[in-house]
């Protein structure tokens, strides 16, 4: 069993609740925006612009908001300019977190991100003392329920896919960034029903987490991270067994 499988389930089960207090979509658009901006406005040409609107798409975001966010990516529309940045850290346990996000105040986000870091235990590192130990991958989930484990698993080695997980709400599917748009054609052509897509960091090997208070700092420290109006996506190394996850959620 893969933690990254694990996280990648929470994460989906979390998204839902981020859609819930609004700050899905304040994400998405900023994503849509900063890459319409770097690629330009044409879909097919633009992949991270591409997955961008795939994700507001999956998300439900009404195609009015998903064009205003291209045109202000485009110059078309006046909006903020936003920047890409990235974080490295260590949390509680030793686990290793990268913080992905966009933002209009550079020093801004810094303060904050070193400021949750150190409440929730954890210290920032340098730039490239946490990345080497991932790796990254295009991610396919599929609810458990919707599809045949074996299957499933044919149509996406078939469609490119290096690797193949599973827990008990979903199969993971993993395949080269590069291969994204086509595990993803092969998958839909086969009528799978993808539950969520997008590009990842894997982590090359991960830190097994035993100790219930530990796991809840650290799941207190990426939840936190996420919170945060200024980051995308926070990507970590832990594996949490399933007994623990569900002491927590107890």
């Amino acid at each position: 069993m893969s933690g990254h499988s694990k996280w990648s389930s929470i994460k989906h089960k979390k998204g839902a609740l981020d859609a819930k207090r609004g700050k899905l979509f304040t994400k998405l658009i900023r994503e849509i925006t900063v890459a319409a901006r770097e690629g330009g406005n044409n879909i097919e040409s633009n992949a991270r612009l591409r997955l961008a609107v795939q994700k507001g798409k999956d998300a439900n975001m009404p195609a009015d908001n998903i064009e205003r966010a291209i045109k202000k990516g485009t110059g078309e529309l006046e909006g903020v300019s936003y920047e890409n940045v990235s974080f490295e850290g260590y949390g509680t346990g030793g686990v290793a977190v990268i913080v992905a996000g966009l933002t209009d105040n550079r020093n801004r986000t810094t303060s904050e991100v070193r400021s949750i870091f150190a409440k929730r235990g954890g210290n920032m590192a340098g730039a490239g003392s946490v990345a080497f130990q991932f790796e990254k991958k295009g991610i396919f989930l599929v609810k458990t329920d919707d599809a045949d484990e074996e299957e499933l698993m044919a149509v996406a080695i078939d469609s490119g896919a290096d690797d193949f997980t599973s827990d008990e709400d979903f199969f993971q599917i993993t395949c080269p960034p590069q291969d994204f748009d086509k595990v993803r054609a092969g998958l839909l052509k086969r009528s799978v029903k993808i539950e969520s897509g997008e590009l990842s960091m894997i982590p090359n090997n991960t830190v097994r987490i035993e100790d219930v208070e530990t796991a809840r700092k650290i799941l207190a420290l990426v939840e936190e991270l996420e919170d945060n109006d200024d980051v995308q996506d926070v990507y970590s190394n832990f594996d949490i067994p399933d007994e623990i996850l569900e002491e927590i959620e107890d």
